[in-house]
């Protein structure tokens, strides 16, 4: 494989996708069909490389190689510096050699976590450990849902 390919992912495998934020990184995994995502962890920042390099790590565990990386866009749809910082990261993420990252608009995917989780009584205290994961979850299933509605199909 071309390192850094980015583009949309091959018709099997599990994906990951990420809630990059400025001190952690929400991760969720889909199942093999790519039909149901699943929170998976946490990961908290430390410089970007290391982030980076634990991702790698993780992809190859989980036996993936294509990352949906969360673009917090604004309401109106215009790029702040969460979405800069996300894209950059994206960016990074994608110069590892068999790495496949695609962006996808994550708008308000941490509020409906938190809502989520405010609504199903989990307390403040063990919602900051898990909301970012949470957020990934959301992110992957909507992209999953998508490509799914714009198929037709289950799996591409």
């Amino acid at each position: 494989m071309e390192k850094g390919q980015t583009g949309p992912p091959t018709a099997r495998g599990k994906l990951i996708g990420l809630d990059v934020g400025e001190r952690r990184i929400g991760v969720a995994v889909s199942d093999e069909n790519r039909v149901v995502a699943l929170p998976e962890c946490v990961i908290e920042r430390r410089s970007i490389d290391e982030d980076v390099r634990a991702l790698c790590e993780l992809a190859r565990a989980k036996g993936s190689d294509r990352f949906i990386v969360g673009l917090p866009l604004r309401l109106d749809g215009s790029h702040g510096p969460e979405a800069d910082d996300a894209t950059e990261f994206a960016r990074m993420l994608a110069q590892q050699p068999g790495i496949h990252v695609e962006m996808a608009d994550e708008r308000l995917s941490t509020k409906q976590a938190e809502r989520h989780l405010i609504h199903s009584g989990v307390r403040r205290r063990r919602r900051r450990r898990v909301v970012d994961k949470m957020a990934a979850q959301i992110i992957l299933q909507n992209y999953l849902d998508s490509r799914q509605a714009e198929t037709g199909k289950i799996s591409e």
